[in-house]
């Protein structure tokens, strides 16, 4: 089974691109919501936030704060760095064992949707890597329209990868900077070409 990466900088495309590869019958992991999963109350990375960051980040009802966490890390690489330490590791493990289970269940395909796929070093344990990404304009514009604040948006930006850095190391693009149907036809032709590279002879 080919296990590919899918990822790009915030608000370039990238869950529109997972939810069009989930419609043409593909397997994706959401890593992100699965390292929400593993930073639940009573799961090791909690404890290990909460010693890191201080107790004071989780909310009345022992979840942690996520916006709160968020304005620390994303205003301090070193605190950001300290974060994906903990929480990298284990989302990997799951991802790779969820992996597994598609495999032995006669999956050709499947991915692993993340926004620092890069960044945390996972695209060297995969087979290839698409890369998502529309203009800082776009990218700005987005992330307004779903309530972040200017200098918000603009910070989360900064902290991640240049765009062109990214690219870099994609074995496919796709330009989501044009209309949701020109996105949709670029999907397409990438699940045909991997149904191509996985069909049996």
């Amino acid at each position: 089974m080919l296990r590919l990466g899918l990822t790009g900088g915030i608000a370039s495309g990238k869950s529109a691109v997972a939810a069009m590869l989930r419609e043409l019958g593909f397997h994706v992991i959401d890593a992100d919501g699965l390292a929400h999963k593993l930073t639940e109350p009573g799961q090791p990375a909690y404890e290990e936030i909460l010693r890191e960051f201080g107790r004071d980040i989780a909310g009345a009802d022992g979840r942690i704060d996520r916006a709160q966490l968020a304005s620390i890390v994303f205003a301090d690489r070193a605190k950001l760095s300290q974060l994906n330490a903990i929480v990298h590791p284990r989302v990997q493990d799951a991802v790779f064992q969820q992996f597994g289970d598609w495999e032995r269940s006669g999956a050709s395909a499947a991915f692993v949707e993340a926004a620092l796929l890069v960044e945390a070093g996972f695209h060297n344990g995969l087979d290839g890597l698409v890369v998502t990404w529309s203009t800082a304009e776009q990218q700005l514009a987005r992330l307004l329209a779903r309530g972040s604040s200017e200098t918000e948006a603009r910070r989360r930006i900064a902290v991640q990868m240049p765009v062109e850095e990214k690219l870099q190391y994609a074995t496919e693009r796709i330009d989501c900077s044009g209309s949701l149907e020109e996105t949709r036809r670029q999907v397409e032709a990438l699940a045909a070409k991997l149904r191509r590279q996985t069909s049996k002879p």
